[in-house]
């Protein structure tokens, strides 16, 4: 499972790495964790807002903060 945290890293991204780690880590999934700081590469994903979320090539979240629950959902879908 690939996760990907779009975003320039800011304070709102590190958080969303965190939640990401935590949520990882407490279901027990070997995820390869990836924060994506590149300009093109987050508009080539269609992200106009950072933070953005996205697992397996699909964004699941843009501008927000997802919390740790969605992000267990996320994972499992």
């Amino acid at each position: 499972m690939k996760i990907e945290i779009l975003g320039r890293g800011c304070m709102k991204c590190a958080k969303v790495y965190e939640n990401v780690k935590k949520a990882a880590g407490d279901l027990g999934v070997d995820a390869d964790i990836e924060k994506v700081e590149d300009m093109d590469k987050i508009i080539n994903y269609g992200v106009m807002m950072t933070p953005a979320l996205v697992i397996d090539g699909k964004i699941k979240a843009n501008g927000r903060i997802p919390n740790i629950d969605e992000i267990k959902k996320w994972i499992k879908e």
